[in-house]
């Protein structure tokens, strides 16, 4: 799969009578990490949402690489080439590791293209293959964030949303992730990163966006946003990462 590129603009995002998202435009280029920064409640995960299919938009477009994809059933946008990690590290702790790799090439038919990208998750994610009949659920966090990644990998997507990767992780592991999550894109893939570790995600993102209030208030290169940490600190307080 080749590197994909998004393109948003003005959606409006809601659930029942509340909109989340009013009026929010992005774009991610093919081939480039572009984060997404914001508290919580921000609208960065219903932005997300939104993107896959999940949470339709109430007005405005999604263009997968000049495709617009609002509206369309969440198999077939997945089937387009978009992949999804989500927050919290979702595994399916009954599952093996090997298992819960398989689970990400649901759409795939070619048994021996399946054991190809099994191959490929086992060079990005060593300690994976050492675990390889393990249960998910005796994986350490650390472990569990890999298999994560590994899972949506596993679907070559052209794009991956990584929805929160350092929640909830030791320092150690955050930063294994984040190189983990730059090499992916040095292989090919386009990168959107939903996150609130702003210094880690401006360490790897070639381009962001702040959310804040369900609106896109900064945006620019990660150099720029870096320039710019009071503006970073009134939308994060003292949450720097």
């Amino acid at each position: 799969m080749k590197a994909l590129s998004l393109e948003i603009r003005d959606i409006t995002v809601g659930y029942d009578r509340a909109d989340v998202l009013l009026g929010v435009s992005l774009t991610a280029n093919a081939g480039e990490i572009t984060c997404l920064l914001g508290a919580n409640g921000s609208g960065k995960s219903t932005l997300a949402r939104a993107i896959l299919g999940l949470t339709p938009p109430r007005s405005g477009t999604i263009r997968l690489d000049g495709r617009d994809i609002a509206g369309l059933a969440v198999h077939k946008i997945v089937g387009l080439g978009i992949g999804a990690i989500p927050e919290g590290r979702r595994v399916f702790p009954k599952l093996t590791v090997t298992e819960n790799l398989r689970t990400g090439a649901y759409l795939v038919r070619d048994a021996s293209l399946v054991a190809t990208r099994m191959t490929e998750v086992f060079r990005v994610f060593p300690r994976l293959e050492e675990r390889a009949g393990q249960l998910a659920g005796t994986l350490s966090g650390g472990e569990q964030a890999m298999l994560s990644i590994g899972r949506g990998l596993m679907g070559s997507p052209g794009l991956l949303i990584i929805d929160e990767p350092s929640l909830g992780l030791s320092p150690k592991f955050v930063k294994e992730n984040f190189q983990v999550i730059r090499r992916i894109n040095e292989a090919g893939v386009s990168v959107l990163l939903v996150e609130q570790n702003v210094h880690q995600t401006l360490e790897v993102a070639h381009r962001g966006y702040v959310l804040s209030g369900g609106k896109v208030v900064a945006e620019g290169t990660a150099e720029e946003l870096k320039r710019h940490p009071e503006l970073v600190a009134a939308y994060f307080g003292n949450h720097g990462g």
